[in-house]
């Protein structure tokens, strides 16, 4: 099987703490995470903590220039649309090389960013009905076409509630997968985020 590879078309001018922890536990779990459509002016600007990460690769083109102006090199590009007709399936891991996320999917309430990459023509396949933050939906991506194991097998955790202390908690609005531990799969150092911005809308977090 051709090694895949994983993209996320930034869509924001900056990269805020939450992504570029998404991106960091992207880049170690792929070990081929390409961040397209990156602003010279972010580029010169990518934490250390990311730019040093094995895998992770910086790209100023959008995935279209990239992989647009081939159709056979489009025809094996996926996008993870939560609008599309289709879900993702293991066959969907023979058909496609490279699948595409449009940055940021774990918005709440949910806004439809990806529509600026459906308009480009890749083809469509969905994840499921819940949200799932960026790092999420890579992973969900990569049990199914790479694993081979289906959507509906996968155990998840949907919206759960991160207990602080004895007094402080905080239920996050995104279907996870569940890890060995019984407790969702995030990167390291989100709680620790979350608990310090616990008063901040989830919003500006990103």
């Amino acid at each position: 099987m051709t090694a895949k590879r994983y993209i996320v078309e930034h869509l924001d001018e900056e990269l805020g703490a939450w992504s570029q922890l998404e991106y960091i536990k992207i880049a170690r779990e792929t070990g081929n995470f390409c961040l397209s459509s990156i602003p010279d002016s972010l580029k010169q600007n990518l934490p250390e903590t990311l730019t040093s990460t094995p895998g992770f690769v910086a790209e100023t083109r959008g995935v279209e220039d990239v992989y647009g102006q081939d159709p056979a090199l489009k025809a094996r590009v996926c996008l993870l649309d939560p609008a599309a007709a289709q879900e993702l399936s293991p066959e969907d891991g023979e058909l496609f090389d490279v699948f595409l996320f449009g940055g940021i999917l774990g918005d709440d309430p949910p806004r439809d960013r990806t529509s600026e990459l459906r308009k480009k023509g890749f083809t469509g396949r969905r994840l499921g009905p819940k949200q799932m933050t960026t790092d999420t939906a890579v992973r969900v991506t990569r049990i199914v076409a790479e694993k081979k194991i289906p959507l509906e097998k996968i155990e998840y955790l949907d919206f759960p509630s991160l207990q602080f202390n004895e007094h402080e908690s905080t239920e996050m609005p995104f279907r996870y997968v569940k890890g060995e531990d019984g407790k969702p799969i995030m990167p390291d150092g989100m709680v620790e985020l979350i608990k310090k911005d616990a008063d901040k809308a989830i919003d500006d977090l990103f």
